[in-house]
């Protein structure tokens, strides 16, 4: 048992060492793979790395009842063009009933790039030999419904020049397929099953109505390119962003070296045991900021730094719990199933209290607010499981090297 529990031990560490040297140093796999650091995968946001804020408003009628449709279609028109430019890291949100919030990072040419942004998308219908059969202009409207069978279809309409083109169009390529283009990019694949003859058609093919809603918003940005106003532009130089990163990073550092010291010398082996905790925990929200793309900024930063001390308490209230019940005379192993089932309670009500808080922000917040909720979001739920799972797990193991010095556990 003490062999085993020893041998399991050092996997864990070996893992822990093993993931915080990759996401330190990056790693290389095989042949021309990578893995990066983590540090230099995070994208940046603008209060950190500099560049362009914009606003737009749309210049819709205040009561359209479509108001939200359009701005919609006009955010995924705005999100492809900044993802043509090269501008993944780039955000795009909804500000009040008829604005549109854009932050892109980095950027060195920001007017000629919101220029771009404002312009009315290109829509085009092409045939199967690359010929252009009609563009947005011929588009009269777009809207989903349901179809045959119930399913979900963009039920579309044409001028009248736009229908004789497309009746011809649908006769000559039925059975094949009339791909939809937006700036070029294919949004949709339609097979043509019978000549449209009537200026008025159907799009089937989507796997519910919002991606039937979502097509033909974008359909009706191109025929009817909602009118944007740019109204605010501000650059914001990289200076102010580069200095409060790295003062966010020191302090940061700071703080958890004091934090892994007090919890070490504190609690002793517990203590220790939750210093690993903690480097699984800033592992883990780490990586999950990079493969959700996640753009941190300063708020961001502050949310990670909030779920940092919301994870260190949780290990304090479990070790005090342990404590109390080692001292009424119970054995350790005892004293740490009993201490994990007192804490739970407390730590999942105040862990679930602060992830609602931090939902409603998320929900309504725009732009740092969503930031600093996403951030706070993922260190939560990952503090719950280095707090609950990883750390008994470890003190398990731990025990089991039958180690029964009370000192040693901080009793």
């Amino acid at each position: 048992m003490k062999a085993k529990s020893g041998l399991k031990l050092l996997i864990v560490l070996f893992v822990i060492a093993f993931l915080s040297y990759v996401a330190l140093n990056g790693i290389s796999l095989w042949g021309p793979y990578e893995i990066p650091p983590l540090g230099q995968q995070v994208r940046q946001g603008l209060d950190l790395k500099g560049g362009l804020y914009v606003v737009y408003e749309a210049k819709v009628e205040p009561n359209d009842p479509d108001i939200d449709g359009k701005i919609a279609g006009a955010m995924r028109v705005i999100r492809n063009r900044l993802d043509k430019e090269g501008q993944n890291e780039a955000t795009v949100a909804k500000q009040g009933d008829n604005r549109i919030q854009v932050e892109i990072p980095g950027i060195k040419n920001p007017r000629e790039l919101a220029d771009i942004l404002a312009k009315p998308a290109v829509l085009e219908f092409e045939g199967p030999e690359g010929d252009i059969i009609i563009t947005g202009k011929d588009v009269k409207s777009a809207r989903p419904a349901y179809g045959p069978g119930n399913k979900p279809v963009v039920d579309f309409e044409l001028h009248s020049q736009g229908a004789e083109k497309f009746a011809e169009a649908t006769s000559k390529y039925q059975g094949q397929v009339i791909k939809i283009l937006l700036d070029k990019n294919p949004i949709s694949e339609p097979i043509v099953n019978s000549p449209i003859t009537g200026g008025q058609g159907i799009i089937e093919g989507m796997q519910d109505i919002e991606e039937a809603k979502q097509l033909a918003n974008l359909i009706e940005s191109g025929a009817l390119p909602v009118e944007l106003e740019q109204i605010e532009i501000r650059t914001i130089g990289a200076t102010l962003g580069v200095n409060a990163l790295k003062q966010a990073i020191v302090a940061g550092t700071i703080g958890i070296i004091v934090i892994l010291l007090f919890m070490l010398i504190y609690y002793k082996l517990p203590g220790l045991v939750a210093d690993l905790a903690l480097v699984l925990y800033t592992i883990i929200v780490m990586a999950v900021i990079v493969i959700a793309k996640i753009t941190l900024t300063l708020p961001g930063i502050a949310g990670i730094i909030l779920s940092v001390g919301m994870a260190v308490d949780a290990n304090v209230i479990i070790f005090e719990r342990i404590k109390e019940e080692a001292r009424a005379g119970k054995t350790l192993n005892a004293a740490l199933d009993m201490g994990f089932s007192k804490a739970f309670r407390a730590i999942l009500d105040s862990n679930i209290t602060t992830l609602i808080a931090a939902f409603v922000l998320l929900y309504f917040g725009t732009g740092p607010i969503q930031g600093f909720a996403k951030t706070l979001i993922i260190g939560i739920i990952a503090s719950m499981f280095t707090a609950i799972s990883f750390t008994r797990y470890v003190l398990k193991l731990v025990m089991g090297l039958n180690i029964k010095n009370k000192k040693l556990y901080g009793i």
